[in-house]
């Protein structure tokens, strides 16, 4: 207790940062808004399903659970990038705390102190803009009739909500604040690399593996509800399997493009990624979980169309349709995500890098090199890493639907759609970090003590 004593004396002079602590400050918030706004939309908008009571509910169930899960696990890694983001910009401060004398226990309570302080209002800003889009939400319509005031969460749950984003933030704090404790010598003199190690490949390829091994096994689990329980493990262990394996894949091609560089932009784009593969990973990664999310949408259009054509009775129908507004949610959803996920580490990104640029600015390197070396650093990696993901997502539902459903070119559209409008969105957020490259370097005093 001691610890956490000396830290709350010690947080309000951490606090006091120069301006672009004070800049930065809101990425996190802005993060943890919008993890905490999705979060509470989907719950919102899935309790209605619980309500009902009839035969065809438990189809309902379980489509819900399966959203729920494709929607949910991302969120988590969001809102886990956030609490890293908001934690590491201390990291330097912390270290030479550490390195002055202040205990490891102090250094993580300041950590999780300000973590959670800035999820707390990231959380309640979401929370208002929750309440402020619920009775939008409410007139969405299922089984013909609009979810009205299921769409509302009570207070309870809405509060249940806000504390699970503030542990969230607390916990990866701590997490990554490991390094600052066990040598802030290696951190205050930036010699502590992030790696990748291979191992992260084979053990998500393991799990995809047993993924498709209980998918084909479904019908020997027994009772609908150990299937429902079955299929949203595996979905979601699939997206934790993915964002394990992610920064080896793009340390691993990273590592290949840097033996083949021929140009400056393109070893200067290998180093920055081999720099801080997980960075890297963090920009594209958004897009890798909406082209998984992505096949899921495809094949429940596919499916819905056929169902359609079939010639089936009112009820089935109005399921089709139901099917229709589920995916089209779901879809929107991933891409809300995206778009925070990318545009927060972007802007994060450029400005962490800011010394980095104004050194090479002196150096006179011109700024279009550099603008081009961040494009290939991330953009190169995202075609590699939503194939990888698709192809995973693919591999797991094929078990349930066949070869024959994915030939359809409902399926197709969708997923070139998805592919396209994630690798659009993804650009969009590397020109606006590049634009902020120029301001970096028009105010270069700003950041010449960030390190400091």
């Amino acid at each position: 207790m001691r610890s956490l004593a000396v830290a709350l004396r010690l947080a309000p002079f951490l606090g006091r940062g120069n301006a672009t602590d004070l800049r930065t400050a809101g990425l996190p918030v802005l993060a943890f808004g919008m993890v905490t706004a999705l979060l509470l939309t989907v719950a919102g908008g899935s309790q209605v399903f619980w309500s009902w009571t009839d035969d065809i509910a438990v189809t309902y169930q379980a489509l819900a659970v399966i959203a729920m899960v494709l929607l949910v696990i991302p969120l988590l890694t969001l809102g886990a990038s956030a609490a890293r983001l908001a934690a590491r910009r201390r990291d330097d401060r912390l270290a030479s705390l550490r390195l002055l004398g202040a205990s490891g226990s102090t250094v993580v309570w300041l950590t999780v102190l300000e973590s959670t302080a800035l999820a707390a209002a990231g959380a309640v800003a979401g929370a208002l803009l929750y309440a402020a889009a619920a009775p939008f939400l409410g007139l969405i319509e299922f089984r013909g009739s609009a979810i009205g005031t299921h769409a509302w969460l009570s207070l309870p749950m809405i509060f249940t909500c806000l504390a699970a984003v503030c542990l969230l933030a607390a916990l990866s704090a701590a997490l990554g604040l490991r390094k600052v404790v066990v040598s802030p010598l290696g951190v205050r003199t930036r010699q502590q690399a992030e790696g990748a190690h291979w191992l992260r490949g084979l053990v998500a390829a393991a799990v995809v593996g047993v993924g498709v091994v209980l998918m084909g096994m479904l019908s020997a689990f027994g009772t609908f509800v150990v299937i429902i329980a079955v299929m949203a493990g595996c979905f979601g262990l699939a997206l934790l399997a993915l964002n394990l394996m992610g920064p080896w894949v793009v340390r691993l091609r990273a590592t290949g493009q840097l033996k083949r560089a021929t140009r400056p932009e393109q070893l200067l784009a290998a180093r920055t990624v081999l720099e801080s593969p997980k960075e890297t990973w963090r920009q594209v990664g958004g897009v890798a979980m909406t082209s998984f999310v992505g096949v899921f949408v495809g094949v429940g259009l596919a499916i819905a169309e056929a169902m359609d054509a079939s010639g089936a009775d009112a009820e089935t129908l109005l399921l089709v349709r139901d099917i229709n507004t589920g995916v089209t949610i779901t879809l929107l959803g991933s891409f809300l995500m995206v778009a925070c996920s990318v545009g927060v580490n972007q802007a994060s990104s450029v400005l962490d890098r800011a010394p980095m640029l104004v050194a090479l600015d002196r150096l006179g390197v011109p700024r279009k090199l550099m603008a081009a070396a961040r494009v290939k650093a991330v953009m190169s990696p995202l075609f590699l890493v939503a194939g990888i993901s698709t192809a995973s997502a693919a591999l797991l539902i094929l078990p349930l639907t066949g070869t024959a459903l994915f030939m359809r070119p409902l399926v197709l559209l969708a997923l070139a759609g998805v592919f396209a409008a994630g690798f659009l969105l993804v650009r969009l957020a590397v020109a606006a970090g590049t634009s902020q490259i120029g301001q970096v370097l028009a105010r270069p005093e700003r950041y010449a003590s960030v390190d400091s």
